[in-house]
């Protein structure tokens, strides 16, 4: 059968470095890091005191006191980075097919401060099992796509996809495929989180697998630096609008760029640690390459997973200089966890959306918090370190790589008729 082609008509998002995609467009763009002491709770006793926290997020700003009460922040994160990207796309909902809009949204983790919350205040109690009657429902990693549907009318496929770290890109996967296999129109795939709370501060400690710089929150997170000592936990949701190329020109919707590959793959290695040689991160790039119908020197920019852990960042590159050759030395590489910090499930749809805009405006935002080189990475790989880079982009590629070895790579090309 002939595949549909993909397009991307809206985007939305609320991270550590802006509440709506123009806010977080211009921050990266110049650098901003959004690491600092956190205020959701007091950490002095905890061995990372800081994280990548969403600013000046005022729930009643987007939700009735009553209505509120029924999210969880995560799922508050995933309506309002939803509803801008809706809004965005200029879709007029009276005038589509809502049996073919669809909804595939991520959490890697789901409701974490709801469930804390609730089993605090019962261990506190006398044992009687009090429970607030949301409690299930609010913490399920499932219902942001639920409410997602229900708000808009939007009665086409609807699911979440876990998968850790890689949850929401392989959100934006399968609606990808959904969409030019002929199975909708249109979704609304992202995902959000919501861990910046005391058990993921304190799960993630336990792991060694966030940075204690204390003394220097704002350049705490430094990707493929020698010095970097883990990553920075981050919180947030972005929302991308996937839409059936000839559903999009009908309606004269502004196209941003084209999807044209996904790929996907295991390291079926390790729980936590990436595979040595990165083979599931080179396998999961040359499967996007080759499902885009690209070689490898189309690719112009790669938004890299890029953590600041010891391990990943020694990975990654290896990968790309693998499967890439002699072109790996010619494509602008970038890590925009420098400036937001980890969103974890989030992570991949707040990154798609910064590849998408650097190819809709040719230019790079920075890899910031760079110090020093790192003798383990190749010298010659340009990670677009600390300041933005204008260059035509035609294809930039995006990774998002999950604990338990999970591995995406995505593709995003510039539009043509």
């Amino acid at each position: 059968m002939e595949l549909k082609r993909v397009v991307v008509t809206g985007l939305g998002s609320l991270t550590p470095i802006g509440n709506t995609v123009p806010e977080y467009w211009d921050s990266l763009l110049n650098g901003v890091s959004g690491a600092d002491y956190i205020t959701r709770f007091d950490a002095s006793k905890f061995k990372t005191q800081f994280a990548c926290e969403v600013k000046n997020y005022d729930a009643s700003e987007f939700f009735d006191r009553k209505e509120a009460r029924k999210y969880d922040l995560y799922a508050q994160f995933g309506i309002v980075s939803s509803n801008e990207a809706i809004k965005d796309s200029g879709i007029d909902i009276e005038k589509i097919d809502l049996d073919r809009a669809g909804v595939i949204w991520a959490s890697g983790i789901g409701g974490l401060i709801t469930f804390y919350n609730e089993v605090t205040d019962y261990a506190k109690g006398d044992g009687t099992p009090r429970f607030n009657p949301f409690f299930i429902p609010k913490m399920i990693a499932d219902i942001t796509a639920g409410h997602i549907s229900i708000l808009h009318g939007f009665r086409g496929p609807n699911f979440a996809t876990v998968s850790a770290c890689a949850s929401s890109a392989n959100a934006l996967a399968d609606a990808f495929n959904y969409i030019r296999l002929g199975k909708a129109d249109l979704f609304v795939c992202g995902g959000s989180e919501a861990a910046c709370s005391q058990p993921g501060i304190g799960g993630f400690n336990a792991m060694q697998a966030i940075s204690t710089r204390n003394d220097d929150p704002k350049t705490a997170s430094r990707p493929f630096d020698k010095d970097r000592d883990g990553f920075v936990l981050g919180e947030g949701g972005a929302a991308l609008i996937f839409e059936e190329l000839e559903h999009a020109l009908a309606r004269g919707a502004r196209i941003y760029c084209e999807v044209v590959g996904a790929g996907l793959s295991a390291d079926a290695h390790h729980m936590t640690a990436p595979h040595p040689e990165g083979r599931g991160a080179y396998n999961s790039m040359k499967t996007a390459l080759e499902d885009a119908g690209l070689s490898t020197t189309d690719v112009d920019h790669i938004n890299t997973h890029g953590t600041s852990t010891p391990l990943g960042d020694i990975v990654e590159p290896l990968a790309i200089v693998r499967l890439f050759g002699e072109h790996a030395y010619n494509i602008n590489i970038n890590s925009t966890k420098s400036m937001t910090g980890h969103l974890l499930g989030a992570a991949g749809a707040v990154e798609s959306i910064a590849s998408v805009l650097a190819v809709y405006n040719d230019v790079i935002p920075p890899t910031i918090n760079h110090y020093t080189d790192d003798p383990e990475i190749d010298p010659k790989l340009n990670f677009t370190f600390n300041k933005a880079v204008k260059r035509i982009v035609n294809v930039a590629l995006s990774n998002t790589f999950g604990f338990g070895g999970h591995n995406v790579s995505l593709i995003f090309k510039k539009f043509k008729d």
